[in-house]
């Protein structure tokens, strides 16, 4: 089955809020065969393994689906990106959300 993995750390309140994002995505894509599982990151030394930079973050086939800039670090936090405004917001811009997964699901999934 194809999967979005989404990374979360408890500490941050907004990965509900980001898998219910990424599943209306899916359904607007057409693509609702896509599973979204979240995977829970708790400890330091998960953060390191992963190569965790904050909740929520995106993954396809092992990649980040939105790369984090140079000034991310890997550890428990939450992560913080920019919108096309400007503006800093703890889920990435709709927008840059959409392009990134249909990029994902359409060009590297098969059906």
């Amino acid at each position: 089955m194809t999967t979005i993995e989404l990374l979360a750390w408890s500490g941050c309140p907004s990965h509900e809020e980001a898998r219910e994002r990424l599943l209306v995505l899916l359904g607007e894509l057409g693509r609702p065969d896509v599973e979204v599982r979240v995977r829970w990151v708790e400890t330091d030394e998960e953060a390191a393994e992963v190569g965790f930079v904050g909740s929520p973050t995106f993954r396809w086939q092992g990649s980040d689906l939105l790369p984090p800039d140079a000034a991310e670090h890997v550890g428990l936090t939450c992560r913080v990106y920019r919108r096309r405004d400007g503006r800093f917001s703890p889920l990435p811009d709709p927008e840059d959300l959409r392009d990134a997964v249909a990029r994902a699901v359409t060009d590297r999934a098969g059906p």
